[in-house]
């Protein structure tokens, strides 16, 4: 009896799965597994939220799998020597593997490559099951690296080029969930336990992890919320976006799932939200050509960083007396989420108006993000910063005209600064101007810094 392996890293889930299509169309029997990394852990990957939705993944992936007459098969260790061994003892002739992005995860895949081949087996990878598009697929044909004409040799380093290139590529077919899986025998490990991943207590608003949750999400956003989504993918306390982020990253969902449904529903609203899948897919495809802009400046612009241990402590504790800036951190840490636009506001404020590394405020996300993806964490504060792919690499975003444009009467910052639910309206996103008496009620700090001084010493430190 023919018997593959396939190895589940990112792509948790049945539907639209690659990796698993591949394994059950190749050989009678198949091992699905998944290997609790212990690279992961102690490269300091592994964080309490991410650990706690990972937990629910793949407890959800194991019920998909029963119920087709299949299960989970569950390891703990070194990924390419547990993945050998499960092959070896259960005779698999090949591993299917979706392909990753970063440099972790290419390391992993030559090691794997050449560990089963060594032993005569086969690793088959597959290109689309991360993303909408390959990150390879998309190779611009003129000349030249990052800097010139926004296109480098191997990938594309900026969007609009990028995007217009997406839209016209022919995307990968749906693959139907397997009717049934069946598994041959071989000994598993317990679910892990959110505690066993990570130390440390979860966000306490943290989603419910896992393909049936994702699903249902998928369902509610696409039949409703999506219309709408264009007019109101900003509004802060309206929360008008998707919140498939988290189940993204973990492959709970296809990207290219996702995409069609979107596009299915016609209109504004999907344009604008499939334009968001876009960004996702362009970023993959920038730190595989680039791993190293998971730490390293893409465009350098020899920054000479502030860093003000007491003003980073207090954009982390969101207490910098900017209003709209502490409630997406607040936010970020109740929730282990933060809506995009204050992910923009929060990375600026920091990198541009603080003036400090980039690299702080992108580990600080990792460490709290449930949907923290090396791609996108990074190459969005790259973007922000000024030294990713932004054309506009010095612009500043204000954070009181932010406030006022995006959450206009100030819901948002009343939700996550209780210190401030008492003021009423716009007033709210500038506390150290209301009257003596009010202010001094208010058990709110005083702005960290003038945002007039900041701006300049920007400009003078970037050279603009």
């Amino acid at each position: 009896m023919r018997v593959s392996v396939a190895l589940f890293t990112a792509d948790l889930r049945v539907h639209d799965n690659p990796v698993l299509h591949g394994a059950l169309r190749e050989a009678e029997s198949v091992v699905p597994l998944f290997v609790v990394d212990s690279g992961i852990r102690e490269a300091g990957f592994a964080t309490p939220n991410r650990a706690a939705f990972l937990a629910d993944c793949l407890a959800d992936l194991d019920a998909v799998l029963r119920a087709r007459g299949g299960r989970l098969v569950v390891r703990r260790g070194e990924v390419v020597q547990e993945t050998c061994r499960v092959a070896e003892r259960t005779g698999a002739g090949s591993v299917h593997l979706a392909a990753g992005v970063s440099g972790y995860a290419a390391r992993r895949e030559e090691r794997l490559r050449a560990a089963l081949a060594e032993a005569g087996r086969e690793l088959r990878v597959h290109e689309a099951a991360l993303t909408v598009v390959a990150p390879g697929a998309l190779v611009p044909s003129g000349p030249s690296g990052p800097s010139g004409g926004g296109r480098g040799k191997d990938h594309f380093a900026v969007f609009t080029p990028y995007y217009r290139r997406w839209r016209e590529e022919p995307w990968r077919a749906p693959l139907a969930a397997p009717r049934a899986v069946r598994v041959p025998r071989i000994r598993s490990a317990g679910l892990p336990t959110a505690a066993s991943l990570a130390p440390g207590a979860a966000s306490p608003e943290l989603p419910a992890g896992g393909e049936t949750a994702a699903r249902r999400r998928l369902r509610l956003w696409a039949s409703g919320p999506l219309a709408d989504y264009a007019e109101r993918h900003d509004d802060l306390a309206g929360d008008a976006t998707s919140r498939l982020s988290p189940y993204l990253h973990f492959g709970c969902l296809s990207p290219g799932e996702v995409a069609r449904r979107a596009l299915e529903a016609r209109g504004p609203g999907a344009d604008a939200f499939v334009r968001q899948l876009a960004w996702r897919d362009f970023h993959h495809q920038v730190l595989a050509a680039r791993p190293d802009a998971a730490h390293r400046d893409y465009r350098p612009r020899h920054d000479r960083w502030r860093h003000d241990a007491d003003e980073i402590a207090a954009w982390r504790e969101g207490l910098t007396g900017f209003p709209v800036v502490d409630a997406a951190m607040r936010q970020l840490r109740q929730e282990g989420w933060m809506h995009n636009r204050a992910r923009l506001l929060t990375a600026s404020f920091l990198a541009k108006t603080l003036y400090a590394d980039w690299r702080i405020g992108a580990r600080h996300f990792l460490a709290l993000l449930v949907d923290g993806d090396l791609a996108n964490n990074q190459l969005n504060w790259q973007w922000v910063a000024g030294t990713g792919t932004d054309t506009r690499p010095n612009r500043i975003l204000n954070p009181l005209a932010q406030a006022l444009r995006h959450d206009p009467d100030g819901a948002y910052v009343r939700r996550w600064v209780p210190e401030l639910a008492a003021v009423q309206g716009p007033a709210v996103h500038r506390p150290w101007r209301l009257p003596g008496p009010d202010r001094a009620a208010l058990a709110y700090p005083d702005p960290i810094v003038d945002l007039d001084e900041a701006a300049a010493r920007f400009r003078r430190c970037r050279g603009s």
